[in-house]
């Protein structure tokens, strides 16, 4: 069931959404080579609950970290850890924030110094293709009108959109009804209407679109070892078109 939210519950929505983006922000400096992924884990854990708010992820379905940190061939989910990042890397980092009961989810794929063109275009492909997905998000379309507008645009410029995870419906919950996938034919799906409260995510593969998953039973890597991208917004559906919650200024 899709559940629709008032005004208020938005803007209770929003606030979540607003520490989400603030510490995204505050992680900025830290992308850089020489850094572990634990460090930018625990920075964010700490941000977090000096701002009130409660890492979304920690613990949810047994997931270790406040923070999600995939790295290059690394799709979703991968775990903060010891290892350092280095010239040339991408890291792709996906949090989420529980404020008064509510969620604000958001994802962010930065380059670590210099990085190559193929890494540099991938990143701005899908970052594209997000807000191309986003423009679709208006009372009346439906849902998979947000997936072919993500595919389209990437597959246009010659890259994959992953099939086995997809974008939510959030609020209350973490995963709520409606899933977004980020392929398929325009039409399909549930209406969108006012009050709907989403994260729109493509994931972005340079080669081949499947993935394979580690040991660590987390971290999803694609199967060709291909470096992956991925960007991510919760946003309100409104009369006055999509409002992005968790808007933040991009540095690079």
């Amino acid at each position: 069931m899709i559940i629709l939210k008032s005004r208020q519950e938005i803007a209770s929505i929003s606030r979540a959404c607003r520490i989400v983006a603030e510490a995204l922000e505050e992680i900025k400096g830290l992308i850089k080579p020489g850094t572990t992924t634990a460090e930018i884990d625990n920075l964010v854990e700490g941000f977090i609950r000096k701002k009130g708010g409660v890492p979304a992820f920690k613990g949810y379905r047994g997931f270790p970290n406040s923070i999600c940190t995939s790295i290059n061939e690394q799709v979703v989910h991968g775990i903060p850890s010891d290892r350092k990042l280095i010239e040339g890397d991408i890291i792709s980092l996906d949090l989420g924030v529980i404020i008064d009961g509510y969620y604000g989810d958001a994802a962010v794929t930065f380059p670590v110094g210099e990085v190559s063109l193929k890494a540099l275009r991938l990143l701005k492909v899908t970052e594209a293709s997000l807000y191309a997905g986003i423009e679709k998000a208006i009372i009346g379309n439906r849902v998979s009108d947000i997936s072919c507008a993500i595919q389209t645009l990437v597959e246009k410029e010659g890259f994959s959109v992953v099939r086995d995870f997809v974008g939510h419906g959030i609020g209350r919950y973490l995963h709520e009804e409606p899933q977004i996938p980020n392929f398929g034919e325009a039409g399909q799906g549930a209406r969108l209407k006012e009050g709907m409260t989403l994260a729109i995510e493509p994931m972005v593969n340079a080669g081949d679109y499947r993935t394979t998953l580690l040991n660590d039973k987390w971290t999803a890597v694609t199967v060709d070892g291909e470096l992956s991208a991925h960007f991510e917004h919760t946003i309100a559906v409104t009369s006055d078109g999509p409002l992005i919650l968790t808007k933040c200024e991009m540095i690079w």
